[in-house]
């Protein structure tokens, strides 16, 4: 079986201290965190930023502060997020493409609806809609295709797939192209099940690659199934603040310790960042 990537998104844009502690938010914190992640085995590090009220920021002064001191320490992969904070225009997002070039950049391939609904209090919580048309979706590719950076085509929705079947068709998208199932969140999101994720990558294109990210409490049980059926396992602070039932994470690293004990289990080996680049087809 083919040596595991694992990625791991260190802060995302909507956890806080307040929920947990250990999240990194400062630049510094993200840099420290994405090292130890590095140490622990991870390949990739998922990158969002926050400003300095802590709220989701594409500064590229913040952005290039963290970018180049993860570089400084480590070789780790660099996934800049172009769609978490998505509140901010697009034109915004996508300048960190031109400006820092990354080798891999998350694509949101589609609009959603996510929602949580507090059936005590009878109000929404939670309640955003991901507005997005087909030419935006041509202009994120082809920015990044125009940049040398490898889209990570995150996918929430069966769908999303048509989106990347039609963007490839038109030439926006080369293959072989790289995938990450994210299954769990409340709203227009694949259902984390075993059966939906093994209808998801029977869908792709045979050479494509692919990852799976669990949210919240389904994080390891996504990541065991990933595992056995030879994808590559994303984890994180932004995904899940417990590392397990009721347990706060200490830090990014303990939860790719634990998937890293979870693959040696079954004997599937971890890849290096050398070996992710190669698996992933990015040309350093």
């Amino acid at each position: 079986m083919e040596k595991l990537i694992i990625c791991v998104a260190l802060t995302g844009n909507f956890h806080t201290k307040a929920d947990n502690p250990n999240l990194p938010e400062k630049p510094e914190e993200i840099i420290k965190q994405a090292y130890e992640c590095w140490e622990a085995g991870a390949s990739i590090v998922h990158v969002h930023a926050r400003d300095e009220q802590n709220r989701p920021t594409t500064d590229v002064k913040i952005f290039g502060k963290i970018i180049e001191g993860i570089r400084q320490k480590c070789d780790a992969i660099i996934c800049v997020s172009t769609g978490g904070a998505a509140t901010i225009p697009l034109e915004k997002r996508l300048e960190l493409i031109p400006t820092f070039k990354p080798e891999l950049a998350s694509f949101s391939v589609g609009a959603g609806l996510t929602g949580r609904y507090d059936f005590k209090e009878r109000k929404w919580v939670r309640d955003f809609v991901l507005k997005q048309n087909y030419s935006e979706l041509e202009y994120i590719s082809r920015t990044m295709l125009e940049n040398g950076t490898k889209p990570e085509l995150e996918i929430y929705d069966t769908g999303f797939i048509n989106n990347v079947m039609l963007l490839k068709e038109i030439g926006a998208l080369k293959e072989p192209l790289h995938f990450n199932f994210v299954m769990g969140i409340p709203g227009q999101c694949i259902l984390p099940t075993p059966k939906n994720l093994i209808h998801l990558v029977e869908s792709i294109p045979p050479n494509s690659t692919w990852q799976a990210a669990g949210m919240g409490r389904y994080a390891f049980p996504i990541a065991a199934v990933t595992i056995v059926l030879g994808g590559h396992v994303r984890v994180g602070m932004e995904d899940s603040i417990y590392i397990s039932k009721g347990e706060l994470a200490k830090s990014n690293a303990q939860f790719v310790e634990k998937v890293v004990r979870m693959a040696d289990d079954i004997g599937r080996e971890i890849a290096t960042p050398k070996e992710a680049r190669k698996i992933l087809n990015i040309k350093s």
